[in-house]
């Protein structure tokens, strides 16, 4: 499987740059070779020295190994310095690329091994009704106030799902604003981009995918607000990712299929239809909206769920029950949730010390706050801050 590429899960290889803008700038303006990379085989080096590689413009995937038998494999989506002693070779998603290396010493070369057999350690496999030939990346993406990705274009499809803030996407040049709840799916070899405006530090979910059979095209390029069917999906296939044993590779690739079919249903299904049937989930589907609105934009004031259901006008009881139908959690996990996110934003921003955090997301102590944080990540807030600093 191919994971995301960030401080945690890169730090026991090297260290990730910032994906700041001037950052970008910086890497961009710095000497080195150009290493040629082929679809086909693929080289393994041993760095010497710590090794810079800066992301190129095609979908390239960096494996990294401490031993070199067992790899662990990445989206080289931001640039990277690699530790020395570090096993590594990067595999383009089909045909030829470069990306720019800088080190010290040249490295050492290891071996030679098929890139077709690298990619499939990189896939789930799977083959059901609308056919999936595997999932690439799945990411839950934690982005800096004002981010920039400058865009890419690749041969596999792409899901994004804002879960938090706002995110602008660029398909073709066009700009489509996502906000909490949209969604939205690009097309093979489709160039995108994605920022965010200033002050603004979106959670979104991303996949990308291959499509072996069936057709999307209805679903590409259009801003969907995700019917409540589909938020749950995203957030069990979230929920199986952190567990990870020997089936959740199997349940993420289902419920993305499932997914995508609950999505063409929807689009398929008549007007009329959608009138007479649908009045009462789509009355649902806005109070649950509504009350994630309202923590969102309240997430550093004390809530509880009398206050969510009284701003939305419900019973906390029938709010309740809402949020275990359509997200299988309760509105207080919910809340709980959302809170531990909102301090991983603040520890990244390094503007307050944990007992500040604490007091600002209204716990009632920093260890309470500590508690939860390592119950939910499986780390200390420490150990989270000394990772992304």
């Amino acid at each position: 499987m191919i994971r995301n590429l960030n401080a945690i899960t890169f730090r026991d290889f090297g260290a990730v740059h910032s994906e700041r803008p001037q950052n970008a700038r910086n890497i961009e303006k710095e000497t080195g070779s150009l290493l040629a990379l082929d679809g086909k085989n693929a080289v393994i080096y041993r760095s010497k020295s710590q090794t810079r590689i800066s992301c190129g413009t095609a979908m390239i995937v960096l494996s990294v190994s401490l031993d070199g038998e067992s790899y662990w494999h990445f989206c080289l989506d931001k640039s990277i310095d690699l530790k020395p002693g570090i096993y590594y070779t990067m595999t383009p998603s089909e045909g030829q690329a470069e990306v720019r290396v800088c080190a010290e010493e040249a490295p050492e070369f290891v071996d030679r091994t098929s890139a077709e057999r690298l990619r499939s350690e990189q896939l789930f496999a799977a083959d059901r009704k609308l056919r999936i030939g595997g999932i690439h990346t799945f990411f839950y993406q934690e982005k800096e106030q004002g981010f920039l990705f400058s865009g890419e274009a690749h041969p596999i499809m792409e899901l994004t799902y804002v879960d938090q803030g706002s995110l602008h996407s660029v398909v073709e040049g066009q700009d489509m604003l996502l906000k909490q709840g949209d969604l939205v799916i690009y097309g093979p070899n489709q160039w995108h981009m994605q920022y965010a405006d200033i002050g603004v530090a979106p959670r979104f979910v991303t996949i990308t995918f291959d499509l072996r059979n069936g057709d999307l095209s209805a679903l590409l390029n259009r801003k969907f607000t995700a019917p409540q069917n589909t938020v749950a999906l995203l957030q069990k296939m979230l929920q199986e990712q952190e567990r990870m044993d020997e089936f959740s590779g199997n349940v993420i690739l289902a419920h993305l299929e499932l997914l995508l079919i609950l999505l063409l249903r929807e689009d398929k299904t008549p007007q009329a239809g959608k009138l007479q049937t649908s009045n009462a989930v789509h009355s649902e589907n806005e109070i649950i909206r509504q009350a994630q609105q309202y923590i969102s934009a309240h997430i550093r004031e004390k809530l509880s769920v009398p206050l969510v259901a009284r701003q939305v006008d419900v019973s906390p009881s029938y709010l309740t029950a809402l949020f275990h139908k359509n997200l299988q959690i309760s509105p207080g996990e919910y809340i709980r949730r959302s809170k531990l996110q909102e301090s991983k934003q603040m520890i990244r921003e390094n503007n307050l010390n944990f007992t500040e955090i604490a007091a600002e997301l209204q716990y009632s102590t920093v260890h309470h706050f500590s508690r939860q944080f390592k119950e939910k990540f499986g780390i200390t807030p420490t150990e989270y801050a000394k990772s992304v600093r």
